[in-house]
């Protein structure tokens, strides 16, 4: 209490020290006062004990104000407690120094934090190029693995070379100086005022600055120096006009040798640069083909051409809708070297030749473009001939002869079916040839008779296309009397607007040729009555089919260089070699194509909206299905059909094998073995006669006829639920293709080997078991002896009846009458009643004696009778009487069980032919049962298996497909899908030609 009292009254003091204190301004409390002040000036507050313990030890460390001597301090008078204030000032500077240290490093990090906060939105603000890096080529980054710029460093001048090179102004001064001398003298050295006149402007403002510099002469001095810039640009201009003059003045003696000579120089400088242009671009093609360049590169425009004239190919709607896009059509006479031109263009020897024989049996479309390798691809196929390997272009002559046999049908020569080549190389034209048959005169042996009419029917098929550029072929080394294309030519373009004259081997013309104006005659055209755009000679080469490319091309170019064609002006030197040739016709074929192509497709616009009006018309509420799609969705239905047939219930099926297996095995146990064995005396006899049967049967008959109801019913499954109708959804136009397929499955499907050795055991030990357990077994046993039995009587008393003929109330009520074999079986079948009448324990037999009687008996009532036709009559009537007894003793084996069970031994009541069924009844079960097991195990998934592969396989059949989905409705959405990928893919062209532009 003491100790509470006394921090009470210094506490009382220290707030009135505090109060009165002329050091503290205010009232201050003394949670706010710093760590020092607390402990001067309030030293004894409970709260601050340990912060004074902690500060004092720090003073005791970092201060000698603890060694003072302390004085005496007198209390206050005024006050209680009272105490004056100590003088602590190194203290309180300390804290403030420290304080001010705080405030600036403080004000250093805020100040960071707020720069780098400031930068980094600033960096926000920039737009992030790394998505636009494409628009640059990928070779500009790897441009320092091809240019070596420290050699490009070491050979540019240094800067003492490069002062040296710039002009002195004194010496341009001293120039204009000796400039304003020549004038001034009679206009001397022409030469020095020209290179004065080009230095002049050649410096333009930097000189006219220096010369401003260095001349402070007159103003008459200035006006002179501008008069003499004035002279000089006329000057210029005056040389100039001398120098156009000289041009057109050269232009108009262009045809003489020496003009001919200088262009064949030329000529040949431009093929060398175009040659090093054609390597170069081989190689960018090349770096872009290994993934330098990782864009997706458009497809070209003679590619995506090309793709309109394969899907204009197949096109064959009843609209009127004609293929009028432009083609290149190669024609020619047999034999003229049209393959050879064509070979040449392509840069390849890609056609399969031989002498004399006709080769080109069929149209072949090729489209050439330009890519970094030379190759050629089909159209169907995704293999690539590399042609710079012979190998490869000998395996592709021999494919595109292998496509042309397969054209031609059995019993013609050609055929008008297209095959389509794509072929692909560096510096090749871009542009689509088709290379048609040649014309021929007079049908061979070998051939077909109308070989001749069907060439004239496919090129004229060709060239009646408004559109289409021909390029006539014409033979140089033969006479142009006998040529035949040149007639067919001028029939379907008499102006000439659209065709190109091309004569070819141009070397034998000219080496055989008494006159060479005649050669000047045909590539004129005055010759023939044919017109061309233009006229053009080449040369295919020395005759040798081994020959390569760049060889011919060798031969032509220096046939050209030294021909007198070319000599004495009678060819033009761009008339000339095949290079020139195919540079024309690619131009003349683009040319056409931007003119015809927006025309052709306003075309398809046209047909398309007819073929849609007609469809929703006709089939308002179906879709636009074709061919394919409709093979699809019948293939979907087809496979749902499949899986639903592995979801019948076990019971179904047990019940469809049991029944099936029954009727197809109930003959032989009731005729080859039930009826048999019932003709025994005893029941020892009968179950030894019954056991080595069943053995014989189970042994070689019953397994495969099991294992045959088993596969028979599951094809009648399978085709219930391939023909079950659906309702509405149910679609005829797919009967046929599901029939199809059905068929095909069934017939590729097989049972599996080892399903008969299985059967077999399990029967076999089903037919030994003679323990009938229960009575509800008997019972059943009994119930299906009686339907066996009676379905058997049914079918005796028909076969009766159709012996006999109809009963007397058939006869009365029906008006029908017996045949006379009738009446005699009729008598027959009494007679042989009666002696059953009089014997009901008759054997199954007749003996002959009792044929004989029977047939006395019918001959003295005037019936003449055949022993054969007793003994058929006999055979059904003791089969009827035979069943009846059976089942009489059916019904007495109902309670026969007791016996049975007990092994009772009663002759009156045997009851062996029960347990003979009982034991066919337990069989067929069981064997139900294992087929049941096979089928939902093994065959159904093997069937929908094998319907899969039917279905795949008829996905690829296109001819399949056509005959097995026909129809108006299937052959309107195929024209709609054709129609509208046409046009599709012309817009497509269309937009691409457009911005090619």
């Amino acid at each position: 209490m003491w100790r509470l009292r006394r921090a009470a009254v210094a506490c009382e003091v220290c707030q009135s020290l505090v109060k009165h204190s002329p050091g503290i301004k205010g009232n201050l409390p003394l949670q706010k006062l710093h760590l020092v002040s607390r402990s001067i000036y309030h030293s004894r507050h409970p709260t601050l004990k340990l912060q004074r313990f902690q500060l004092r030890t720090s003073f005791q460390q970092f201060s000698s104000l603890t060694n003072l001597p302390l004085r005496k301090l007198k209390l206050s008078p005024i006050k209680y407690g009272y105490q004056p204030r100590r003088n602590f000032w190194p203290a309180r500077l300390a804290a403030r120094l420290l304080k001010l240290r705080y405030l600036i490093l403080g004000s250093a990090v805020g100040g960071g934090y707020t720069a780098k906060k400031t930068f980094d939105q600033w960096k926000d603000l920039i737009p992030d190029l790394s998505d636009y890096k494409w628009i640059v080529p990928d070779i500009v980054w790897e441009i320092d693995e091809y240019i070596d710029f420290e050699k490009i460093r070491k050979a540019l001048p240094n800067s003492e070379d490069l002062a040296k090179l710039t002009p002195d102004f004194d010496k341009i001064v001293e120039s204009l100086s000796l400039l304003k001398d020549f004038f001034t003298t009679g206009h001397k050295l022409v030469s020095e005022v020209v290179g004065a006149s080009d230095l002049l402007l050649l410096l333009g403002s930097p000189g006219e600055t220096a010369f401003r510099a260095t001349d402070h002469g007159s103003e008459s001095d200035k006006h002179y120096k501008k008069g003499l810039l004035g002279e000089l640009i006329l000057l210029q201009q005056q040389i100039q006009e001398h120098e156009e003059e000289a041009r057109r003045a050269a232009g108009q003696y262009s045809t003489s040798y020496a003009q001919q000579k200088r262009k064949l120089k030329y000529q040949r400088i431009l093929e060398r640069l175009e040659k090093e242009n054609k390597e170069l671009r081989k190689l960018v093609l090349q770096k872009d083909d290994k993934g330098i360049h990782h864009r997706k590169l458009k497809k070209s425009l003679i590619d995506m051409y090309s793709e309109v004239l394969d899907v204009l190919s197949d096109y064959d709607a009843s609209y009127n809708t004609q293929d009028h896009l432009p083609r290149v059509v190669v024609v020619g006479d047999q034999s003229a070297g049209k393959t050879s031109v064509l070979e040449m263009i392509a840069q390849a020897r890609i056609f399969p030749r031989g002498s004399g024989e006709m080769m080109t049996r069929s149209p072949v479309k090729v489209t050439l473009s330009e890519g970094p390798h030379h190759v050629a691809l089909f159209k169907d196929s995704s293999r690539e001939f590399d042609l710079t390997k012979e190998e490869d272009l000998a395996a592709l002559r021999h494919e595109i002869e292998l496509r042309m046999r397969k054209n031609v049908k059995e019993g013609c020569t050609v055929s008008p079916e297209t095959i389509s080549l794509n072929v692909k190389g560096p510096g090749l034209q871009r542009m689509v040839l088709v290379d048609l048959p040649g014309v021929i005169n007079t049908v061979t042996s070998g051939m077909a008779p109308d070989t001749k009419e069907t060439i004239f029917s496919i090129s004229k098929a060709y060239m009646q296309n408004p559109n289409a550029i021909i390029l006539c072929i014409q033979d140089g080394s033969v006479d142009a009397e006998r040529s035949i294309v040149t007639d067919l030519v001028s029939q379907m373009d008499p102006h000439g607007r659209r065709t190109i004259f091309v004569l070819t081997k141009v070397d034998l013309a000219e080496k055989n040729v008494a006159s060479p104006s005649r050669i000047q005659q045909i590539i004129e055209g005055k010759l023939f009555p044919m017109k061309a755009l233009g006229y053009f000679a080449v040369v295919t080469g020395k005759g040798n089919s081994s020959e390569s490319i760049e060889a011919i091309k060798e031969y032509e170019e220096e046939f050209f260089q030294n021909s007198k064609l070319l000599k004495t002006s009678m060819l033009k030197a761009h008339q000339v070699t095949t290079r020139n040739l195919s540079l024309a016709v690619s131009d003349c074929f683009w040319k056409m194509v931007r003119e015809s192509v927006e025309q052709q497709a306003d075309s398809f616009k046209a047909t398309r909206f007819n073929l849609e009006t007609e469809w929703k018309n006709n089939y308002p509420r179906l879709r636009e299905l074709d061919r394919n799609e409709l093979f699809e969705k019948a293939k979907n239905e087809i496979l749902d059909e499949v899986i639903s047939l592995s979801q019948v219930t076990p019971k179904h099926w047990e019940e469809i094998l049991q029944q099936s297996l029954w009727e197809r095995v109930s003959t032989h146990v009731i005729e080859n073995i039930y009826l048999p064995a019932a003709q025994t005396m005893n029941s020892g006899t009968f179950n030894t006669t019954v056991d080595i049967k069943l053995k014989q049967w189970t042994d070689k008959q019953l397994p495969n006829k099991a294992v045959e109801v088993a596969w028979e019913t599951l094809q009648e499954e399978f085709s219930r639920f391939m023909t079950e109708p659906k309702g509405k959804e149910h679609d005829d136009i797919f009967d046929k293709l599901k029939e199809a397929v059905k068929e095909e499955s069934i017939k590729r499907h097989k049972w599996n080997d080892f399903a008969e050795d299985s059967l077999r055991v399990i029967q076999h030990n089903a037919l030994e078991d003679r323990s009938i357990s229960d009575k509800q077994q008997w019972d059943a046993a009994i119930y299906f002896m009686e339907e066996a039995l009676q379905a058997r009587l049914k079918d005796t008393e028909n076969a009766i009846e159709n012996m006999i003929g109809p009963d007397w109330k058939k006869r009365w009520l029906y008006w029908k009458n017996r045949t006379q074999e009738q009446c005699v079986h009729n008598e027959t079948k009494n007679e042989l009643e009666k002696m059953l009448k009089c014997n009901e324990e008759h054997p199954a037999y007749l003996a002959s004696d009792e044929i004989t009687t029977v047939r006395k008996n019918l001959e003295s009532r005037g019936v003449e009778v055949d022993p054969s036709l007793i003994k058929d009559t006999w055979h059904q009537v003791y089969r009827r009487h035979f069943l009846k007894t059976a089942l009489n003793h059916c019904n007495l084996c109902r309670r026969g069980f007791y016996y049975y069970q007990r092994h009772f031994v009663d002759s009156e009541l045997e009851c062996n032919d029960v347990v003979l069924f009982w034991r066919i009844q337990r069989m067929l079960a069981i064997t139900a049962n294992t087929l049941r097991q096979q089928l939902t195990n093994t065959e159904v998934r093997r069937l929908e298996k094998n319907v899969k592969e039917v279905l795949e396989d008829f996905a690829e059949d296109s001819q399949k497909k056509v005959k097995l989905l026909t129809g108006k409705r299937v052959q309107l959405a195929e024209d709609l899908k054709k129609v509208r990928e046409i046009q599709e893919k012309l817009d497509a062209f269309i937009e691409a030609l457009h911005q090619e532009k």
